[in-house]
């Protein structure tokens, strides 16, 4: 780990996460909701979160899925490509950052879309925000398992195990400090 990276991880308190790189949840709104759709089986659920997430060059974030909405915020460092593999099937890279081109620095997922990210360059690192509403809980969090991907994309292969971390979902303590 470089002393920049080291410098943020230290200074914005940041911990390992589950399916790569770093992360520190700085807001979890004091309103809670019933969401309306089906898929949270009427759970309550904070009105909204987000986090610092922080990616190595090298690092990655594995597949992984969530219920709900999940927009990405551009805030430091080299452009931060994400993979979506879409309802349809279609494999969509979006860049975030400022690069050759229009910049763009704010992207949705739509929920339950599978979903990988990776920094353009390995020799630097992304610092981004991750906003979720209805606010993120680990229990709506879903890591993607090579098999179960690869059956679903077949044609997909190549980049499927380019960001996977094992071929089973694996076991987590999906806790951390709170705020």
């Amino acid at each position: 780990m470089n002393m920049d990276i080291k410098s943020l991880v230290n200074d914005l308190g940041l911990f390992k996460h589950p399916e790569g790189g770093y992360f520190k949840e700085v807001f979890r709104s004091e309103d809670k909701l019933i969401p309306l759709a089906e898929r949270y089986q009427g759970k309550q659920r904070h009105a909204g979160t987000s986090i610092y997430y922080l990616l190595e060059g090298h690092d990655f974030s594995a597949w992984h899925r969530v219920l709900s909405d999940e927009t990405w915020h551009f805030y430091h460092g080299c452009p931060l490509n994400i993979y979506i593999l879409t309802q349809t099937g279609a494999l969509e890279t979006i860049t975030l950052g400022d690069f050759s081109g229009i910049p763009l620095f704010q992207h949705t997922v739509k929920s339950n879309q599978w979903f990988a990210a990776q920094p353009v360059a390995k020799t630097s690192y992304s610092l981004v925000g991750c906003s979720v509403y209805p606010g993120f809980d680990f229990n709506d969090f879903e890591l993607g398992s090579r098999e179960a991907l690869l059956a679903q994309h077949p044609d997909k292969k190549e980049i499927i195990e380019r960001f996977c971390i094992t071929n089973q979902c694996l076991e987590m303590n999906l806790t951390q400090p709170s705020l």
